[in-house]
């Protein structure tokens, strides 16, 4: 984590609000366009934003951010905008499929978050066993379909669906994301 990100955080534990002022007027615009990039909604949008600042702000105590504030921002947005496609039913859009066909870079700030997101996806799925790492990459890089993997691979599509759910599952405990509103898991 760097130096500022790391003040900041410290800052944020002691109750400083100044801080989270700060981190409030550095991040809130990268974040609002980045969830309005997929919902189109711009109530919904605010509300969003200012849920995860609040949740920032109620859970500093134990804030245990490993890389930077703005991948660790950025992953509690995706998850409630993501939290909202179930919600109100609107079509489920997977995290990890076409992530970089479907982010539209309407920032420098808001490209650096997802570059930085991209990279700690990576880094994940390089420490998962070899056939599930194949199996993730073979569907998520390749858009292979679970049927065409187990025929390349010559395992079961069951086979191939436990993969994809193992890795999808180290991902998202890895990245911290939020579980509800009212807990937070932190970046590992």
């Amino acid at each position: 984590m760097l130096s500022q990100d790391s003040d900041i955080v410290d800052r944020l534990k002691k109750g400083d609000k100044k801080a989270l002022t700060e981190l409030y007027d550095s991040y809130w615009k990268p974040l609002y366009i980045s969830s309005y990039n997929l919902l189109k909604n711009k109530e919904l949008c605010e509300e969003i934003i200012q849920d995860v600042f609040i949740d920032v702000w109620n859970y500093r105590e134990n804030l245990q951010i490993k890389i930077s504030l703005k991948s660790y921002l950025y992953a509690c947005v995706r998850y409630k905008v993501f939290s909202e496609f179930r919600k109100n039913k609107i079509q489920r859009v997977e995290l990890f499929e076409g992530l970089n066909d479907r982010f539209q870079y309407a920032t420098p700030e808001t490209k650096l978050m997802h570059e930085e997101l991209v990279m700690q996806i990576d880094a994940i799925v390089k420490t998962l066993p070899a056939r599930c790492q194949e199996v993730y990459i073979l569907s998520r890089n390749q858009q292979l379909s679970h049927k065409e993997i187990a025929e390349k691979l010559g395992i079961s599509t069951k086979t191939v669906e436990n993969h994809i759910t193992l890795a999808l599952r180290t991902i998202r405990s890895s990245l911290g994301y939020l579980l509800s509103i009212e807990m937070l898991y932190f970046i590992h």
